[in-house]
């Protein structure tokens, strides 16, 4: 087991500031639809996992997820070599969570995406308007659900 570098309270600290909802890429994907036009709530309680954005008119919600708290297999995804079964329970129950989320959404008739951080972010990150002009395309077609990952790849299912 490996020594965390900083004290308890700092690194209390450091965990607290970091934000469920509201977060950078969040935020830089609703201005880049807001600019293009679309129209959407943020954090709809009445929906099943509160998504981050509800594109009612086109009956889609979105969720921009973090690579490290949804467990997400690419590089921005790193199991922390302290506290290591703690962290991989927590991160599988966020997963199972999400699915079970997401067929909830799916069986209400809603159709889902997720965005997934290294989208927006890291070595094989898009621009935003690549990732909006995805997103878009995505929006004015059928598929029910996808995702979108690092490289702007397109996950069908």
């Amino acid at each position: 087991m490996m020594v965390d570098i900083v004290s308890k309270k700092k690194r209390s600290e450091m965990m607290s500031g970091i934000k469920s909802k509201d977060t950078k890429p969040e935020i830089l994907i609703r201005k880049a639809l807001f600019a293009r036009g679309f129209r959407y709530r943020i954090h709809d309680k009445k929906l099943p996992g509160k998504p981050d954005l509800v594109l009612a008119k086109y009956r889609v919600v979105i969720f921009v997820h973090g690579c490290f708290w949804h467990g997400h297999d690419c590089h921005l995804f790193k199991v922390p070599q302290t506290r290591t079964e703690f962290w991989l329970k927590k991160i599988n129950s966020n997963k199972v969570r999400d699915q079970d989320v997401i067929q909830q959404l799916l069986a209400c008739g809603w159709r889902v995406l997720v965005v997934w951080e290294c989208s927006i972010r890291g070595k094989y990150s898009m621009n935003i308007h690549q990732l909006v002009d995805r997103i878009e395309e995505w929006m004015l077609f059928d598929s029910r659900f996808s995702e979108i990952s690092w490289g702007g790849g397109i996950k069908e299912q």
